[in-house]
């Protein structure tokens, strides 16, 4: 099993970081794969709405969007991790989640998600909520913790004092690890839920 780990912090080893390397540890003794994916850091446009990839299969712009497509795909679970910056994730996390989610046609129906937060302060429920909006509109289960997933620092030094923040990811950790063994078992038994024609209805007619 395969975890991708995102991080949407352009502090590479900042507060973000750290809350996904705690989270890691618990992936690891689970026997779990994982992959940092580092994009706080980097170029990536918006949606353009173009349409492209509708024909393509794959976004029109060649970045990171397209090299992690695949791996998306294969991948059992994944976690999105954003700082706070105006009680919403950063700008570089959406362009990135909008392209990644809409150019890709995979069905993602029963792959796990879970989203974390970092703030020094506040914002970090309303970067939750925002999140786990990409994995509610695919058909991906939730994973929850024994908290909205946040930690708080303004540094990785901070960060590492959040005890309970530190627990929160841990935790996720570990319901997450056991909600995407939980799906393989039912996915080898019983098979993915049935499926309806998707029906479309726009408010204009």
């Amino acid at each position: 099993m395969k975890v991708l780990l995102i991080n949407g912090s352009p502090h590479a080893k900042g507060s973000t970081y750290t809350a996904l390397s705690e989270m890691e540890k618990i992936f690891t003794e689970n026997g779990i794969e994982t992959e940092l994916i580092q994009i706080g850091n980097q170029d990536i446009r918006g949606c353009i709405a173009c349409g492209s990839c509708a024909k393509t299969g794959k976004c029109t712009f060649s970045d990171l969007v397209n090299e992690t497509a695949g791996k998306f795909e294969e991948c059992d679970g994944i976690v999105v991790g954003s700082p706070v910056y105006y009680a919403s994730a950063n700008a570089t996390v959406v362009a990135f989640l909008d392209r990644l989610f809409y150019s890709t046609h995979f069905d993602k129906t029963m792959k796990v998600g879970a989203c974390i937060a970092s703030a020094r302060r506040g914002g970090l429920s309303s970067t939750f909520d925002e999140l786990n909006k990409y994995f509610t509109i695919c058909g991906m289960p939730v994973a929850s913790g024994q908290y909205w997933n946040g930690i708080h620092g303004n540094n990785a030094a901070e960060a590492q004092q959040d005890g309970e923040g530190l627990q929160i990811m841990r935790t996720l950790a570990r319901n997450m690890s056991f909600l995407m063994k939980s799906i393989a078992l039912g996915r080898k038994e019983y098979g993915l839920p049935e499926k309806e024609a998707r029906i479309g209805t726009n408010f204009i007619r």
